[in-house]
């Protein structure tokens, strides 16, 4: 049988695993089991699903790809730089268990932009809502595509499926899972891929090193001597510069995680505030070890393609083929080229399993969450008095296909663009779109203001991240500074001032 056949039976067959999950656990479910699940999710379960949805595909195939010095944009990276980021990170962690997850649990909230309605006005309410939709959908489906493009690749090419169906068979399973149980479901489900995708992690440490006849303190010291696990780049004017990127990392998990509904609506599922915080907490330490996991992964396999035949040439790194021609697989595409093309099929299967893996749980997740704040927030579906329970089931019904169908056009719009380092991409367009959430959430926990006058609010959350991309590209044609993940704390800073300046003087309200 033809070994794209088999992984590809493997893949259904993990599928058929999940809709047995979903089938028990979306049984007598409702609207609050979808949104919150009736906040009886256990806090480990949801701190160890959680490191899934965090890292995703994202992680699993881009970090380790960073590793070797490679070209995106104006981006040089290269060793172990990106785990400033996860310090960061790291830092983000507790701010958001020490100051938002109180807020939200005192304020019982099903979605956390309904803070925004209590604390401003309705408009504040629906605009928050309505930047982490799009913020989300952009963010899951670039998550998605890359993870898609690479199962064509090495897959689904050579069997003639087109990238289209691909995209839409993926998308489908992971419609059937979550379209009863929503996060009562993928409280679950993310806890199993989770595991599957650090058993997939071990394994090719594991594999490579054995291979390689290295221990674990000899491959470090050759990555070390070959500079490849360097922390720290000094250079001010870099995008990876690494205060930026401490800073970014803290500010980009404030906003992608406080401030983001499918993380919070997660957290705000397990049963009270104490259980929550030992969640994120726990969630957070995990992470450190991960990511670091990932990115000696990420050096390992530099090490493993060189001993088998991979060269460096005009700045690209991979295998010359027949007609002296080396085929690029730095970024993106150096994991899975050596998982699928020259591991044995075994871990092959692993690999593929653990990519899924790394993929659903960001990929349910996301889309229950825009349904939820669709519903919650825009349509106003917990405090309808007119729809019965079975109308309004309904209709949350077909507001999740509907952004099936959106997230579809948008996985076509990135295989359009084709970028190679979805990673760096990600946190760019985070700082465009989350910016604003951060700036109005500030000014909401941090003064006592409020703002009355109409659209006000509306006007300053989009002109704040316009100006953000005018100064971007006003540094970057007329200095040596580039501006990298610190982009978010730029466009939350503006986003502040343009909300003080709309301020309501004299109307003062209480802090929530």
């Amino acid at each position: 049988m033809n070994p794209g056949t088999v992984l590809l039976l493997f893949v259904f067959a993990y599928f058929i695993g999940l809709l047995v999950i979903s089938y028990f656990t979306s049984r007598n479910s409702d609207n609050q089991s979808f949104f919150i699940g009736n906040k009886k999710s256990k806090w480990w379960l949801v701190a160890f699903g959680m490191i899934g949805t965090s890292l995703s595909g994202v992680t699993f195939i881009s970090v380790p790809g960073t590793v070797g010095k490679m070209t995106a944009g104006d981006y040089a990276f290269g060793g172990f730089e990106y785990y400033m980021m996860v310090i960061g990170f790291f830092i983000g962690y507790f701010i958001v268990a020490g100051v938002l997850l109180p807020l939200y649990y005192r304020m019982n909230l099903t979605s956390i932009y309904t803070y925004l309605g209590r604390r401003f006005n309705v408009e504040a309410h629906k605009i928050g809502s309505l930047f982490f939709i799009i913020s989300r959908a952009i963010g899951a489906t670039a998550r998605l595509y890359l993870v898609v493009n690479i199962l064509q690749i090495f897959l689904l090419e050579n069997l003639g499926v087109p990238f289209w169906v691909t995209a839409f068979v993926l998308l489908l399973m992971i419609l059937l899972y979550t379209f009863e149980g929503g996060v009562k479901t993928i409280v679950i489900t993310d806890t199993l891929q989770t595991s599957f995708m650090i058993l997939s992690l071990i394994a090719c440490i594991v594999y490579i090193l054995s291979n390689l006849n290295l221990s674990f303190g000899e491959a470090y010291a050759i990555l070390e001597q070959k500079q490849y696990t360097h922390f720290i780049n000094t250079d001010i004017n870099s995008k990876t510069f690494f205060l930026k990127t401490i800073l970014g990392g803290m500010f980009i998990t404030i906003a992608m995680t406080g401030l983001d509904q499918e993380m919070m609506q997660k957290n705000i599922s397990v049963d009270n505030l104490k259980n929550s915080k030992k969640n994120m907490l726990t969630f957070a330490g995990t992470l450190l070890f991960v990511n670091l996991a990932f990115l000696f992964l990420g050096g390992l396999l530099y090490l493993f393609a060189i001993q088998n035949g991979a060269v460096y040439g005009d700045g690209i790194f991979g295998f010359k083929g027949a007609d002296g021609q080396i085929s690029n697989i730095m970024g993106d595409d150096l994991f899975p080229a050596l998982s699928l093309g020259h591991f044995p099929m075994a871990l092959s299967v692993i690999f593929i399993i653990g990519l899924i893996s790394a993929l659903f749980p960001s990929a349910d997740g996301a889309l229950t969450a825009v349904t939820s704040s669709y519903c919650v927030d825009l349509l106003g579906l917990n405090e309808d008095q007119q729809k019965t329970e079975k109308q309004k089931k309904r209709l949350r019904m077909k507001v999740h296909l509907t952004f099936t169908v959106i997230f579809f056009a948008l996985i076509m719009v990135f295989k359009a663009i084709n970028e190679k380092s979805i990673v760096y991409l990600i946190m760019e367009i985070a700082g465009y779109t989350y910016g604003p959430l951060l700036g109005l959430f500030a000014f909401g926990i941090l003064t006592k203001f409020t703002i009355v006058k109409k659209y006000s609010i509306l006007a300053v959350t989009l002109l704040a991240p316009v100006l953000t991309y005018l100064i971007n590209l006003y540094v970057t044609n007329n200095t040596d500074y580039r501006i990298g993940v610190e982009l978010i704390i730029l466009n939350g800073f503006l986003t502040f001032v343009g909300l003080w300046l709309v301020r309501s003087k004299g109307k003062i309200v209480a802090t929530t």
